[in-house]
């Protein structure tokens, strides 16, 4: 499997003054794992990675005929499908060498209806643990309101 992160597998070192510490294993390469994703279901719903910062990973995704339900709004799957991407990639960047990690449970909150536009998922960590991470997705419109929250709990395998 190629590496998916960039050229330095070594943790990233903030600048003083900056918050907060970097959380990743090298740098995450959103553009392979924009190509990684384009041939499943994810790039299926015109997922894409557009962010990466010292604590957290953001997606967004289309509110189109591939996203709703037959009542014209964002589909609750198509969120939790958001939701677990990015925290299985922001996982898989977390992770050291010669571990991986798998899911173990997903729930989400439908707090608002979208019909249109975009929403925008941001995953960060609750807890790094040795053999579980737990994340939280906030996932907002384009009037960055609050639309679905998740919490998604990750194992942490040994893959040497």
């Amino acid at each position: 499997m190629p590496s998916l992160l960039g050229h330095d597998d070594t943790a990233l070192a903030p600048a003083r003054d900056e918050s907060p510490a970097a959380i990743w294993h090298g740098t995450p390469d959103l553009g392979q794992a924009n190509e990684l994703s384009a041939g499943c279901s994810i790039g299926h719903l015109g997922i894409e990675f557009t962010e990466v910062g010292p604590d957290h990973l953001t997606a967004r995704m289309p509110v189109d005929h591939r996203t709703r339900q037959p009542l014209g709004i964002l589909h609750g799957g198509s969120s939790v499908l958001l939701a677990e991407t990015l925290v299985s990639w922001a996982a898989t960047f977390v992770a050291a060498p010669g571990q991986a990690c798998v899911g173990m449970e997903i729930n989400a909150n439908h707090l608002r209806p979208v019909s249109s536009g975009w929403v925008t998922g941001t995953a960060r960590p609750v807890n790094l643990g040795r053999r579980s991470q737990v994340w939280e997705v906030r996932i907002v419109d384009d009037g960055d309101r609050l639309v679905c929250i998740s919490r998604c709990t990750m194992a942490v395998i040994d893959t040497a």
